[in-house]
């Protein structure tokens, strides 16, 4: 996704600024209609023009820096003085270089979650908005402590996946490998090997299929190399493309065995991080828009903000996100448990954790 600034006005003529996270300006124009602002100019940044330092920073760095700074803040030390520690003590010189920016920023009189907007490579957008909602309900430090157990759990379930995934693509591209080397190499050996024993003629309808697929692979292996080639490329073009990232994102979804393990990602991303905005104090509207942003799934996305806009006319969040079809019923029932009971934040965190 690209990064977009926006300029917008509000109903009380009030001009706002911002940058936003999207892949086309008409999804940054409709997210901001949806926020009741009128957009006045929408504009792709430039790759090189960012004020962020770089993204060179892991998430354990980053957990790292949340913890200490959460207990300095909580020790009773200016916030400045926090920054200006942190950032001489680390070991990643480029974090160093973005801390101390933060710092000369905050000392020119923003606000710390201001600051942060500056570097969205490393602080992304619920990042910053947890960071205001402490900063406003004079909560800082418990908020830092409880983004450091969301990234932590981030961490975890990003591992989860990739482990998940290691092993079926491992045994498919060793097919794909040992597939090749039979078509070239190996069937020709033995084609030539029944040649000479002249009993190439009599050969099972099969074996003779095989030997021709492995001709066929031998005598058209450049264009065979060619057709996969424009096949990748198209299939790394309609991700990027918005139109056909929602087909993908939809195809990934309803997939026989990659569907169900896709679909269990969104739902501990969604549930674990509006549990935890909630659980913040962040508005429940403005926490799905934040959401909505960060799904990384057009359909999981879309969902959202549907439901967003159903809670503004007055319903609960259950039940148009039942009518989504995008979350499991057992979920949104839960989540509806929890509408009921008054304990959402608390009802989403233990769906993220089941």
């Amino acid at each position: 996704m690209a990064e977009f600034a926006w300029e917008a006005r509000a109903r009380t003529g009030e001009v706002r600024k911002g940058v936003m996270e999207a892949e086309t300006a008409d999804m940054v124009h409709t997210r901001l209609k949806a926020q009741q602002l009128s957009p006045v100019k929408v504009q792709k940044k430039l790759k090189g023009l960012s004020l962020s330092f770089g993204s060179a920073v892991s998430e354990k760095e980053l957990v790292i820096f949340v913890r200490q700074f959460a207990t300095m803040i909580d020790a009773g030390l200016p916030l400045v003085q926090c920054l200006d520690i942190l950032s001489s003590q680390g070991d990643n010189p480029n974090f160093n270089k973005v801390l101390k920016d933060i710092k000369n920023t905050v000392e020119q009189g923003a606000h710390f979650s201001e600051a942060l907007k500056k570097h969205p490579k490393i602080f992304d957008t619920l990042f910053v908005n947890l960071v205001h909602a402490g900063e406003q309900g004079g909560i800082l430090d418990t908020i830092l402590q409880r983004l450091a157990i969301y990234i932590e759990k981030r961490v975890k379930l990003k591992r989860q996946v990739r482990s998940a995934m290691v092993y079926p693509l491992g045994v498919f591209a060793v097919a794909v490998i040992v597939l090749f080397i039979l078509l070239t190499w190996v069937i020709p050996a033995f084609e030539k090997m029944f040649a000479d024993m002249g009993a190439s003629q009599g050969l099972p309808a099969i074996t003779r299929f095989v030997i021709n697929m492995s001709q066929f692979v031998v005598g058209n292996i450049i264009w065979i190399v060619l057709g996969v080639g424009a096949v990748v490329g198209s299939l790394i073009y309609s991700f990027r493309n918005p139109t056909g990232r929602k087909v993908w994102d939809r195809i990934f979804l309803s997939a026989p065995i990659l569907g169900p393990v896709m679909r269990k990602i969104a739902v501990a991303r969604f549930t674990r991080t509006l549990g935890t905005l909630l659980t913040s104090g962040v508005p429940i509207l403005d926490a799905l828009e934040i959401l909505g942003r960060a799904a990384g799934n057009s359909v999981i996305e879309t969902a959202i903000m549907t439901t967003a806009d159903k809670i503004r006319e007055g319903q609960t969040m259950a039940e148009p996100l039942l009518q989504t079809n995008a979350f499991p019923p057992m979920v949104v029932q839960m989540i509806g448990v929890g509408e009921q009971t008054g304990a959402l934040d608390q009802m989403l965190n233990k769906i993220a954790d089941f």
